[in-house]
């Protein structure tokens, strides 16, 4: 069979959660389509291009203008990024002639597929969380295609909208051993892990210090403090907790952390949350105040799949005990990851390509 040679532009960044779903199309897609070629547009300063270039696509940063729905300083000056962003789109799209868009949402995505549609490029939008973002709503109104990681959340959108599920990356470990090597933890042992999702979380990062001191010694903990956040405070508890391991970003070594955890500490964006529901993991999530993962959150506790920290009432004492009640409650912790996994299916890989295909006719 002779593949056609075609060009795909994905889109997103500023933080991972568009980023993990798109990638997981793009290797999808390459199973089918071997000939086909992806570029990324991403942030400049975003954790994006460092995970993108493990993937062998070409990435381009633009800049990313933002508007917030209330009034702010920064919002004139950020009209004058989304003019910037618009011509450099433009200029892009018009060197490399993509046959088609697609994006997981973020703001460096909107004047680029915004300058698509004006071209007669195919965009098509995939929204993760319950609630849509701003962005993503900004980029529906041109879409060729919207298809969303949740069944309700298809209703926020016109017809051009699809529940499919929300593309997960392969995660499977078949040799746990080795993934014990890798961060020296002893079999038999309860291990935790804890992550604030790609830019870190200064919050979770301040509330595993105070955890751990309630914890017995022989628990290890693998901690992701992500790159753009101040860890020097838990780089030097790695001295006064030897079973404590601290990383400031994970490509490879992510999918053994899920699969050592018995227990999982973060965030409450979308793509994580997807995750751990691929793996059937115990979680306990801190949702950022004040943002779609509050909306998130909300869903599941309601489906009573995960178990919530509030960030701004809680403590460190609080999130020790949690862990440590699900630690010792092995029914428990299956049957979160079980509710989990039920509620959040995978997108089926036949579906992303044949909509692919569609849009590329």
């Amino acid at each position: 069979m002779t593949q056609l040679i075609m060009k795909i532009i994905l889109s997103g960044g500023g933080t991972l959660g568009p980023v993990v779903p798109l990638l997981v199309i793009a290797e999808m897609y390459r199973k089918y389509n071997p000939a086909v070629q992806f570029i990324w547009v991403g942030t400049k300063n975003g954790p994006e291009k460092e995970m993108v270039a493990k993937h062998g696509i070409l990435f381009y940063s633009l800049t990313a203008g933002k508007w917030r729905r209330y009034f702010s300083f920064w919002n004139f000056i950020d009209i004058f990024k989304i003019f910037v962003s618009f011509f450099s789109s433009l200029i892009l799209l018009r060197q490399e002639k993509p046959d088609l868009l697609i994006s997981g949402g973020g703001f460096v995505s909107v004047p680029l597929h915004w300058v698509g549609w004006l071209l007669g490029i195919p965009c098509w939008i995939h929204q993760q969380d319950v609630l849509p973002g701003l962005a993503n709503q900004l980029m529906s109104r041109t879409a060729t295609k919207i298809t969303t990681a949740l069944k309700e959340s298809a209703t926020a959108f016109s017809r051009k909208s699809e529940w499919i599920g929300n593309p997960v990356r392969d995660l499977t470990v078949n040799d746990l051993s080795a993934a014990r090597a890798r961060f020296d933890i002893p079999a038999g042992v309860p291990v935790i892990f804890a992550m604030g999702g790609g830019t870190g979380s200064m919050t979770i990062n301040k509330l595993i210090i105070e955890a751990m001191q309630s914890w017995p010694k022989e628990w290890h903990v693998i901690h992701l403090t992500g790159k753009e956040r101040p860890a020097e405070l838990n780089e030097r508890a790695t001295g006064v907790f030897p079973n404590y391991r601290v990383y400031k970003f994970f490509v490879d070594e992510m999918k053994d952390a899920y699969a050592l955890a018995d227990v999982a500490v973060g965030r409450a964006g979308f793509a994580t949350i997807t995750e751990l529901a691929s793996l059937s993991k115990a979680a306990i999530l801190i949702p950022m105040r004040g943002t779609h993962q509050e909306a998130n959150v909300k869903k599941l506790v309601d489906e009573e799949a995960v178990l919530v920290l509030n960030e701004d009432h809680e403590s460190g004492l609080k999130l020790a005990q949690m862990v440590r009640e699900l630690v010792e409650d092995d029914e428990e912790r299956a049957r979160l990851g079980k509710k989990l996994n039920d509620i959040l299916p995978r997108a089926n890989a036949r579906r992303i390509v044949a909509i692919i295909n569609e849009l590329l006719i």
